[in-house]
């Protein structure tokens, strides 16, 4: 895919929009109590050749990091990218946990609880809802860093 911009306002956009921190460690005091200024778009590394970004939020954090490459030929900055899991851990969990838990509980529900079959469908019906809230927003999420990636860096995409 090719930028529009060049290859020194696209350094500068990545400069100016991520703020620099290792994406394995996002639970320390600077991710979640931001320093002065505004927040940036943007959390991860980057260099010459590549960048590692993720969306910065430390209120909730995205499970997607944004891995690429780029460089510049004949004055156009073309540039590679995949979105990708940050953790193979964090992503079961987000997707197999609420899974588990209804197993889990219907499990209980059925040993134990056998007079309390209007609350095992209760939990059930709320578990399910949020099986299906988790896949929407994690989906969300995914949609959200690859939108903001194309339009602050204003890629061209090329079919």
């Amino acid at each position: 895919m090719e930028s529009k911009l060049s290859l020194s306002e696209f350094r500068a956009r990545l400069t100016n929009n991520t703020e620099i921190g290792s994406l394995n460690a996002q639970l320390n005091l600077f991710r979640i109590f931001p320093r002065f200024g505004g927040i940036k778009p943007f959390y991860g590394l980057f260099d010459d050749k590549s960048f590692r970004l993720t969306l910065n939020s430390p209120t909730s954090p995205t499970y997607f990091v944004l891995r690429g490459k780029y460089k510049n030929v004949d004055n156009v900055v073309k540039i590679s990218y995949i979105i990708e899991p940050n953790s193979k851990f964090q992503l079961l969990w987000v997707r197999f946990f609420p899974i588990v838990c209804l197993i889990a509980i219907n499990v209980f529900f059925l040993f134990f609880g056998r007079g309390l079959r209007k609350a095992s469908t209760i939990v059930s019906l709320f578990l399910l809802i949020l099986i299906f809230y988790s896949r929407w927003k994690e989906e969300r999420k995914w949609k959200k860093l690859e939108q903001k990636f194309i339009r602050i860096f204003e890629i061209k995409i090329g079919y």
